[in-house]
């Protein structure tokens, strides 16, 4: 079996280890476009070591944004402004992605540090859309329910922002499926009561996420990996459960999906997932075995010996760290030094190699 700092190669990109960090929105962008922060933060855990360095969810439209000050990739003047980021993240050995996403009817958000919540129209805020009229949440306002011509656009907007994460220098496109977004909403008969082709039976449930997969495959190159962030459950009775995401992720992998992020939750306010460390891999290790795909464990692994055992007892290709690699840039590096295992320190940092 591999093991943590070994190399995992999809379609044609090697990573150069199998510790990759999540995608966390830090709420620093301004319309849309990365800055400082952006370049310390993503190239900070480049340096640390980690194998892939994964943006944020990276909105396809201004609407689609969680908030004001999230990243995007609406235009081609965006596209261009994440070149010497991509350029300085590869220099580091790692591989630079992007997570591609519209929030649906959980756009339109306060930033959490006014408190979070909707955002006032007077404060800037803006209407929202998804998959039918069901809010979020009593506070949060109503969607409006897309139409054929909504969806046509929307999966035309997946598929011109992946094309400029091609040209920015993106080497993995990651669709936001999950935490009750846009393609989670279509997902989940909890959200979507539609009476048409895209919604009632798990077949027309899944067919717009699908139509955003193919749509943004055909424009991905072909030696370059597609990722789903998907959750596979959302933790309530009569919701989106393990049994329909592993019938999804078989989907996924025939639209050209070539690795599955195993997340959870996020479509109910309310919903408290029975969170421990590790309470996610068993999504991960279920959908590898059962689906054939390549899978990504997440969710409270912060320990060196506990991811290399997710990895090397089969339950998933690679563990992704979101909490632990704010706290610590550095834990790759440390961590392959913990389980003696070789990775590469950079040049200017190697004095303090053990």
């Amino acid at each position: 079996m591999p093991h943590l700092f070994d190399p995992l190669t999809l379609r044609g990109v090697a990573f150069k280890n199998r510790v990759f960090l999540a995608p966390m929105c830090q709420y620093a962008a301004r319309q849309g476009q990365p800055g400082d922060w952006h370049t310390v933060h993503y190239g900070g855990r480049a340096v640390g070591g980690a194998g892939l360095v994964l943006l944020e969810a990276t909105a396809v439209a201004p609407e689609g944004r969680i908030s004001p000050a999230d990243l995007g990739l609406w235009s081609d003047e965006l596209g261009l402004a994440y070149r010497a980021l991509t350029r300085f993240i590869r220099s580091q050995g790692a591989i630079p992605g992007v997570q591609l996403a519209h929030a649906g009817r959980k756009a339109s958000f306060q930033l959490p540090s006014h408190g979070g919540g909707p955002l006032a129209a007077e404060n800037g805020g803006w209407g929202v859309v998804g998959a039918s009229p069901v809010a979020f949440s009593p506070r949060h306002p109503t969607p409006q329910a897309l139409s054929a011509e909504g969806l046509a656009q929307v999966a035309g907007q997946f598929a011109a922002a992946a094309r400029r994460a091609e040209a920015a220098g993106f080497e993995v496109v990651e669709i936001h499926m999950a935490h009750g977004y846009l393609l989670h909403s279509f997902l989940s008969p909890l959200s979507n009561i539609r009476t048409d082709d895209y919604g009632g039976p798990f077949a027309n449930r899944v067919r717009f996420p699908l139509e955003v997969a193919r749509r943004v495959r055909e424009v991905w190159p072909a030696h370059l990996p597609l990722f789903v962030r998907l959750s596979v459950t959302d933790w309530v009775e009569g919701g989106w459960d393990v049994e329909q995401s592993v019938r999804f992720t078989a989907l996924l992998k025939e639209a050209g999906v070539d690795f599955l992020d195993a997340s959870s939750g996020g479509l109910l306010p309310d919903v408290v997932p029975p969170s421990a460390p590790g309470y996610q891999v068993p999504f991960a290790a279920a959908i590898k075995q059962r689906s054939g795909i390549a899978t990504g464990a997440v969710g409270l692994i912060t320990q060196a010996r506990q991811a290399e055992e997710i990895v090397a007892e089969g339950q998933a290709d690679a563990v992704l760290l979101g909490r632990e690699l704010l706290r610590n840039p550095y834990w790759p590096l440390q961590a392959a030094a913990e389980i003696k295992q070789s990775t590469a320190w950079p040049q200017a940092y190697a004095r303090a190699r053990a």
